[in-house]
This record gives structure tokens, sequence and C-alpha cells, in this order.
């Protein structure tokens, strides 16, 4: 996240308490992938928070390297995998559940080149002011081809979805990007990770949702 170890910690703490909270009111073993969604983001951003206390401290560079990695493994790998199919282990529509799978399958595409990228090639994490700076020596490689699959993994899901209103959470998704892109362009991997990292929270009512159509 950006701004500082405190707003990184304090929004893992929340995260984690509401994605707890989401998963007990799961009721079926399929939503689980689905309503851990906002516990895994919590780590995600604890893992930022450590990094905020260890980049000034040129003593914790190893404890620094594996928060980098964290933090990019979640980012990179597990997002564009874990959404997709999350979403899917919730579709009750056979037809919806076929682009479903497609964007499964272009998750795994996505997740695998980055996978790659990750083990390939050096990243380095840099407190730029009030943001972290993840310097990637593969951005070179992460075009708009690449970036429009990552896209569709994580975000188109929630318009194939036969739960009512789930769009409203891809479109979110979506918007927090665009703010991203434009005013955090240097610093857009942490800052949309934050963005959605609190939009997630809306993952609690839409589990809470889920559970209750279920035992109709």
């Amino acid at each position: 996240m950006c701004f500082s170890a405190t707003a990184s910690f304090s929004a893992g703490v929340v995260l984690t308490v509401i994605g707890i909270a989401s998963i007990k009111k799961a009721n079926h073993k399929s939503h689980l992938l689905f309503a851990s969604i906002p516990f895994i983001f919590g780590v995600q951003q604890f893992a930022e928070g450590i990094l905020w206390l260890t980049i000034p401290k040129g003593n914790y560079l190893v404890l620094q390297k594996i928060a980098t990695y964290i933090y990019l493994f979640f980012a990179h790998i597990l997002w564009p995998l874990w959404v997709p199919i999350a979403i899917l282990f919730i579709e009750k529509i056979n037809t919806r559940k076929i682009f479903q799978k497609v964007l499964v399958g272009i998750g795994i595409i996505v997740s695998l080149f980055l996978a790659y990228c990750l083990a390939r090639y050096n990243v380095v994490a840099k407190i730029e002011g009030h943001h972290i700076n993840y310097i990637l020596d593969y951005s070179y490689l992460i075009n708009y081809f690449w970036i429009v699959l990552y896209a569709l993994a994580t975000i188109a899901p929630s318009f194939f979805s036969h739960i009512k209103r789930m769009w409203v959470f891809g479109i979110t998704i979506f918007i927090s990007y665009l703010i991203a892109k434009i005013f955090f362009e240097n610093y857009i991997l942490s800052v949309w990770c934050f963005f959605s990292s609190v939009i997630s929270i809306m993952i609690y009512f839409f589990t809470v949702k889920i559970s209750k159509t279920s035992v109709q």
C-alpha cells in the first residue's frame, strides 16, 4: 500500500478480521475461496507493511527481499488465478460456467508467465516519497497484451456471475485501476493492490448473500 507502514498494517488488520468473518459466513466449501479473498489481501498488506519498515534499514535485506517476493507473488501470480477460480466455484448456471472456465484458463496463462518473470528477473522495492515503487527488470515484457489478459482474469469474472450486482465489484475494481493508472502510474502495483484490497471488503456482503441464497 502507499502512504506508510501504519496504513499498511492497519489495512492488514482490518482485512484479516473481515476475511475471517467472511470465511465464517461461508456455509459451503465451494464458497471458501471467494470468502477468503479479504483475508489474503490482509496478508499481502502485512507484507508491504514489513517493506515500509525494512527498506530504510540495510541490515534487514533478507527480510526485505522475502517481503518483496511475497507481495509480488500475491499481485502477479495468485490473484489472476484465485479470483476467476473462486467465482467459478460459486457459479450455478452452466452456461455462465463456460465463460468462467475460459477466464480461469486466461488466469493460468497470466500466472505462469508472471511466475516465470518473477523467478527469472530481479526485482527491487524502494520507498519514494509516500509510495513504494516495485522496480521490475521484466517490466518491458508486460505490455498491453498482458495487462488486458490480467484484467480479464481478475475483473471480468464478476460480470459473468449469476450473483445479483456482482458486476458492481468488477466495475469498482476497474475504476480503481484507472485512478491508480492516472494519478499513481509509477506506483500502480502498490496503489492498485491497496484499492483492490479495500474494495474486497465487499466480498463479505456477497458471501452473506450467497450463503443465504444457497440455503433457500
